[in-house]
């Protein structure tokens, strides 16, 4: 699919290629509105759905129901906190993959051709959030 690159459009993919978080139609709005403070929330919703339907970048969505984006199409797992909905890229992701195409192969007999991986959990911000009430809690008592 062709896809036009309008000033919004070029502003939107370039503005989420920056970053190494993976934003919400309404996280990545609200960035562009800096350089661009007339564009609305809608436009950048067509915007991200227009450039993720051409390949132009990803269009994650997780248990959380909330949509993100990442400017980096290649195929990579993702780590998804169930607390905040935040997502990250797994770190040293190859060595992981490898590992389990290795397994996979032994184990299954499968010889693995491609993996989407997403893995669930708490992020630190989130478990660190968890332990301070923790000792809120017993500084109470």
């Amino acid at each position: 699919m062709t896809l036009r690159m309008t000033r919004q459009r070029l502003l939107i993919l370039h503005e989420l290629m920056k970053l190494k978080t993976h934003p919400t139609a309404y996280e990545l709005h609200a960035i562009v509105k800096r350089s661009m403070p007339q564009i609305s929330l809608g436009t950048v919703y067509r915007n991200l759905e227009q450039l993720s339907t051409s390949g132009r970048i990803q269009r994650l969505a997780f248990g959380s129901g909330k949509r993100r984006y990442d400017g980096n199409t290649d195929a990579h797992p993702h780590l998804c906190c169930l607390e905040c909905g935040r997502v990250d890229d797994l770190p040293d992701e190859h060595e992981i993959e490898h590992a389990l195409d290795a397994m996979l192969g032994e184990v299954c007999g499968y010889c693995v051709t491609g993996m989407s991986i997403e893995i669930y959990g708490i992020c630190p911000t989130c478990k660190a959030h968890e332990i301070q009430k923790t000792k809120t809690k017993m500084i109470r008592r």
